[in-house]
């Protein structure tokens, strides 16, 4: 019985030291959850100083580097998903009939901790002053969003549907905020609901191409862009494409997806080489089509940049935030997109365009109403341009103020923003850039406009200078 006890010992820590011992005969493991995996931790920190967080990180490192880590989260998965149908992966909802959703859309889905009026202004007027900037340069603007699987296709979420807490939505809810800006907007949710065909994957969060063609019939429609339509082209399905909540899920046994492949071939060209479509900066020519672009977009532009690439004669495909609008001068384009997922709405109202400001006049008459409305006021250098930024007090705006700066005697428009506060966010922010020759080092007077029943008061009055808050 002693010998039994003894053996079934042995070969649970033998079993428990796998993962630690493999490490130093195995490969290292890759992370398939989309981040960055952590360094092995210095027992000293950068000034040289004993590192007192060691444990901490070292543990952290182990669990994120112990071996055969895949195969056991793979194997986990498994277990909870295909005998209890939940999820393991802290992303992935694990749906019914083998979908896979995205969890950081299950506010949207569920109607909840849904973006304030302020905030979709924001957004929306960030835009309009955008399109407005670019317009005067005759530039073409288009913005469009790209609909959560599950606000398309909800029938195989699990039992959320009892959590619900409205029918409202964000997008919904930013689509009126943007009539009333007169936003140039293309409506891919209507577009895609309209089709009786799934086109989606399954077990990716993504369209397909064959969803991907017709989001791009719809923009090019919008823009009236001359270009070949998708619509009734011949294709072949292969059962070959692997989704990237099914690799989060399951890394080493992944369930493939079909996929739409057209038989019809593109005419462009990558000017660079590239990894994938998923590079944050991709340049193509096409040099059988006129027109060029600049489009702004995020995962969803994978699939979607082919047919828009194919349809002009320049194109430039940037995933960087904030979007960096000097891009349109740089590449000479003519026509300017931002695609951007309904799951990521909320970010949009955080970071504003790097836009250089114009200035403009006001004619109603300035009331003082204080010099301390607002905080956090700071000049901060970037390159080429300043940016001014700070945050108004709470009460003074109403929903859709509009906040001006006047800096050294010159009046300007601020893109209204949210900003981060302590792990909070405080819908009362503004950001303005300008040419950094109109900033001063030493000192700039800044004062602060808002635009309240339909009257421009004066809130703030300062000396600022670069790099200090005030």
């Amino acid at each position: 019985m002693k010998k039994g006890k003894l053996i079934y010992c042995i070969l649970f820590f033998a079993i428990c030291l796998c993962p630690s011992l493999g490490m130093l005969v195995t490969k290292q493991e890759t992370s398939s959850e989309n981040r960055q995996l952590s360094e092995f931790p210095s027992p000293k920190t950068e000034e040289g100083k004993i590192n007192v967080e060691w444990l901490s990180q070292a543990g952290d490192y182990f669990q994120e580097h112990f071996a055969f880590r895949n195969e056991l989260v793979t194997g986990n998965a498994l277990l909870h998903g295909r005998l209890l149908e939940t999820s393991t992966a802290d992303g992935v909802i694990q749906g019914k009939n083998g979908w896979l959703y995205y969890k950081d859309s299950l506010d949207d889905y569920l109607g909840q901790d849904l973006l304030s009026d302020r905030s979709l202004f924001n957004i929306a007027h960030m835009l309009s002053m955008t399109q407005q900037a670019l317009e005067e340069k005759g530039v073409n603007f288009l913005f469009t969003i790209a609909p959560n699987k599950n606000s398309l296709y909800g029938d195989n979420m699990p039992y959320y549907d009892k959590l619900k807490v409205s029918g409202q939505t964000n997008r919904e809810n930013l689509e009126d905020w943007l009539k009333t800006e007169k936003v140039a907007y293309a409506d891919l949710y209507q577009a895609l609901m309209e089709e009786n065909e799934v086109l989606y994957h399954a077990r990716d969060s993504h369209w397909n191409n064959k969803g991907a063609a017709l989001a791009a019939d719809v923009l090019m429609d919008a823009l009236g862009k001359d270009h070949d339509s998708y619509e009734g082209e011949s294709y072949t399905v292969r059962r070959d494409y692997t989704g990237d909540l099914d690799t989060m899920l399951y890394p080493l046994a992944s369930t493939a997806d079909d996929e739409i492949y057209y038989d019809k071939e593109t005419t462009y060209a990558t000017v660079e080489e590239i990894q994938s479509n998923f590079d944050p900066r991709i340049t193509t020519v096409n040099p059988v089509k006129e027109g060029s672009l600049v489009m702004y977009r995020d995962s969803f532009g994978n699939a979607l940049l082919p047919y828009m690439a194919d349809a002009y004669a320049n194109a430039y495909f940037s995933r960087g935030i904030p979007y960096q609008l000097m891009d349109v001068e740089t590449h000479s384009a003519d026509t300017v997109i931002i695609e951007r997922a309904e799951r990521f709405l909320p970010e949009m109202s955080q970071f504003p365009p790097v836009l250089t400001a114009k200035e403009i006049s006001l004619t109603e008459n300035e009331e003082l109403q204080g010099s301390d409305g607002a905080v956090d006021v700071k000049i901060k250098p970037q390159g080429m341009t300043a940016q001014l930024s700070g945050r108004i007090k709470e009460g003074l705006l109403d929903t859709d103020s509009r906040i001006y700066l006047k800096v050294n005697g010159s009046v300007y428009e601020a893109f209204p923003m949210d900003v981060k506060v302590e792990e909070n966010l405080d819908d009362n922010g503004f950001c303005l850039y300008l040419p950094s020759e109109l900033v001063a080092a030493d000192g700039n007077d800044v004062e602060i406009l808002i635009e309240k029943d339909n009257k421009i008061y004066n809130i703030y009055q300062n000396n600022i200078k670069e790099d200090s808050i005030q």
